[in-house]
């Protein structure tokens, strides 16, 4: 996103690289129960900027921490006696708000508070940056004390003006304050807001005091606050009321499984190393979903040591080789190491505070980083085979990196030692700007990385998010390439879209993973905000639609094109190609795509003691019906009669295929439905569970004493969740039986069951 940083000097004009569209600024019509209507003259930040520049300026003098505050609260008394209040607008009615009772109001419930307004977009790594100050100050002052925050989420891709998707968000950054969804940017338009981050600081008026664009402005942000508060409080126009906030992560059940960021595999010792990022922790899972090792978690932290003790914040990216695992442990801004066999984790790179050195060199534990959000390892030179690099996708510097697990050199580097952390490609700009040099080069924040060693290839690719692209950087001199989506303006990070074609004629949206494919010579792209997977070749540079509707939804199918995804965030390719593991974030699940069947199926991620964490029976958990793939074997069963009272029995008799088994722990089910009579199913018992393929279940229908119509249709659909006798595939296969019922007044005589014979 926009990287505004202007700290250590005056607020100056800007002309950021990446705005919303403005629209001319409107009437500030204001009006509210509890205080009268201010006198407003023009509602643009632009009427601040003569004032507080002057302040910065004065401030840039200060010396004491008394001189500051000194400063601050004369600009207070100047702008507090204007003779017309620089008023906010009240926000839009019929927008959607999170973690409040009831919607609010500017001039009713917040009259009385300093109020921050954060205007914000969910994607943006410069607007992540900026949540840590908001944390450490609502826990400073709370609403009690006079202040409140308020999220004013304006955003930049179609698919962050979803509210579910601003709910998963909330969540995934445990924000707490209160949300609006300004989907259409009525405010920030209205204000002149000009780039992500923005924050704008009120008076117990409405009325604007402050603005701060950009990230790294946290000592500016706790002297306004914190001097406002005292301004305004000396002379009691603060109110000491309670702001009703409901979060909204309250009203969700535990799911074990939260916002899985990224997933990678051993390919020796078949296991799957699994970021689950909401949880802060790593979870190391056999191939069967059964887990072996949980590192970290529940709750956010910063320590090394002992698995037990050990903690990450937002852990992303995960590379794993030799029983070692790397970590990009994002929110840290951290790159962690753990140890399988000696069961500890350390840190290799990172100071744990975000870094703003563009340029690095310094050993690994000594070199500030910022956000990294993907590791891969790699070789130095152009051989293949070694792993004595890490690559990191450097997020929050728009970057990519290494770190040397080895002495070695990197293009056109000279020999570098063992633990040094530097830039290997990015200027640090955020661009989509391709170049043969590539500290020239520009990145928009690189969030997903694969490597592609061999000829004629031998380069990294990366999913760029905030450009929507996927580029390429050259192992053997660095040059950086575009591979497919964005457009060929390097300043223009607004060409997204959901478009199948080739090179910059396809259109992504926020791409935050890439897996390479060495069998098919095919790289895998996490299309994160379409909700697909789609195949790039990148010989021809074709990009296409693997997988996924483009539905933000968890419909579980065994098909490809029907089944979808929600915000995927990573991937990779296991099982000599055959299999490709999607971390599907939003819908806390990492899902299995055989890439020679064409089927999809969930990985039933389950504790030692079988106890199934996560898997496809979420939707059953909410006691609503899966929906049955378009490809399920409909078999229509002869008529029956049947009179009022009359019990008629169903048996199950399916056959899966030879050398399979049902899926442990994870249930298989079977559910009744009447469409059209659903008086059928009054008092009846409308599903249950399949637990042994060998001793199936009978269903029971007793038909009602007052029956509503002399024909229907009770339908019976059969879920089946099974594997291979190995555990390393597992699949869903559904299917629906219709059996059509005529009533009759005549007493029917006991009847056999029916039988629901299937073979898979």
């Amino acid at each position: 996103m926009c990287r505004c940083e202007t700290e250590g000097r005056p607020l100056l004009p800007l002309a950021p690289h990446e705005t919303l569209p403005r629209a001319p600024a409107a009437a500030c019509g204001l009006s509210g129960e509890n205080m009268a209507a201010p006198r407003a003259r023009g509602c643009s930040l632009a009427g601040l900027l003569p004032a507080q520049t002057s302040l910065e300026y004065a401030l840039l003098d200060a010396v004491t921490q008394e001189e500051k505050d000194s400063l601050v609260y004369q600009y207070l008394q100047k702008v507090d006696g204007w003779e017309q209040d620089l008023a906010v607008p009240e926000f839009p009615e019929g927008l959607e708000w999170l973690n409040t009772e009831e919607p609010l109001s500017v001039y009713k419930d917040l009259c009385g508070k300093v109020v921050i307004l954060d205007f914000f977009t969910y994607c943006c790594i410069n607007c992540i940056h900026l949540l840590p100050d908001l944390h450490t100050l609502e826990h400073t002052y709370s609403d009690e004390d006079g202040l409140l925050i308020v999220g004013v989420h304006s955003a930049k891709f179609p698919n962050e003006k979803v509210l579910d998707n601003i709910k998963s968000a909330v969540l995934r950054y445990n924000i707490t304050h209160p949300v609006v969804n300004d989907a259409d940017a009525s405010l920030w338009q209205e204000l002149e807001v000009s780039c992500w981050p923005t924050l704008v600081i009120l008076g117990p008026r409405g009325n604007m005091l402050f603005s701060l664009i950009g990230e790294g402005h946290k000592d500016k942000l706790f002297l306004y606050t914190s001097i406002a508060l005292k301004y305004y409080k000396d002379r009691g126009q603060i109110r000491d009321n309670k702001i009703e906030i409901k979060l909204y992560k309250d009203s969700l059940p535990p799911s074990p499984l939260l916002f899985p960021g990224k997933v990678t595999v051993d390919h020796v010792s078949n296991r799957l190393v699994i970021a689950d990022t909401g949880h802060h922790r790593i979870l190391v899972v056999w191939k069967n979903g059964q887990i072996q090792y949980i590192i970290g978690g529940p709750n956010p932290g910063r320590k090394d040591g002992i698995f037990s003790e050990s903690t990450f914040n937002s852990p992303q990216g995960v590379a794993i080789r030799n029983n070692i695992i790397y970590v990009a442990d994002t929110e840290n801004h951290l790159i962690r190491k753990i140890d399988l066999e000696a069961e500890m984790v350390s840190t290799v790179a990172g100071i744990g505070i975000q870094g703003t050195d563009k340029e690095g060199g310094a050993p690994g534990e000594e070199q500030p980083i910022s956000s990294p959000w993907d590791v891969v390892f790699g070789m130095s030179g152009s051989e293949v085979g070694g792993d004595d690099i890490l690559w990191i996708a450097m997020a929050g510097t728009h970057q990519i990196w290494a770190l040397l697990l080895d002495c070695g050199r990197l293009p056109k580097k000279n020999e570098l030692k063992k633990g040094t952390c530097l830039r290997f490609a990015g200027s640090g700009n955020e661009e989509n700007r391709n170049n043969a040099y590539p500290h020239k080069a520009g990145f928009a924040q690189p969030s997903g990385l694969s490597l592609a060693p061999e000829d004629p290839w031998s380069c990294l690719f990366v999913a760029d998010s905030e450009s929507s692209t996927v580029r390429t950087v050259s192992l053997k001199d660095g040059a950086v390439k575009h591979l497919v989506g964005g457009e060929r303006d390097p300043m223009n990070l607004f060409a997204f879209g959901d478009v199948d074609g080739v090179g910059v004629n396809a259109r992504l949206q926020h791409p935050l993973g890439v897996t390479w494919d060495k069998k098919r010579n095919l790289l895998y792209v996490a299309d994160s905000y379409n909700h697909k997977i789609k195949a790039v070749d990148p010989k021809t540079k074709n990009c296409t639609t693997l997988a996924g509707t483009g539905d933000a939804s968890n419909v579980i199918t065994s098909s490809f094109t029907e089944s979808t995804f929600n915000e995927p965030g990573g991937l990779c390719v296991g099982d000599n190609g055959q299999l490709l593991y999607v971390a599907d974030t939003n819908n806390h699940q990492i899902k299995v795509m055989d890439l020679e069947t064409k089927t999809i199926s969930v990985l039933p991620v389950s504790r030692p003691d079988n106890a199934v964490v996560d898997g496809p029976f979420l939707v059953e958990k909410q006691k609503t019906l899966p929906k049955l793939p378009k490809s399920a074997p409909n078999i229509r069963l002869s008529p029956v009669a049947a009179s009022p009272g009359q019990t008629l029995q169903f048996k199950l008799r399916l056959d899966l295929p030879s050398g399979t088994k049902l899926t442990e722990g994870v249930p298989s089910c079977w559910f009744l439905t009447a469409e059209g009579n659903e008086w059928l199913l009054q008092g009846q018992i409308p599903s249950g569970e399949i637990e042994s393929i060998s001793s199936q279940p009978a269903i029971s229908l007793q038909i009602p004493g007052d029956c509503l119509s002399l024909e229907a249709v009770i339908s019976i659909s059969v879920f089946l969740y099974y594997c291979s006798a190995d555990s390393s595939a597992c699949m869903m296969k559904g299917i629906l039986f219709s059996q059509p019922l005529q009533i009759t007044s005549t007493h029917q005589e006991c009847t056999a069951p029916v039988e629901l014979k299937y073979v898979f």
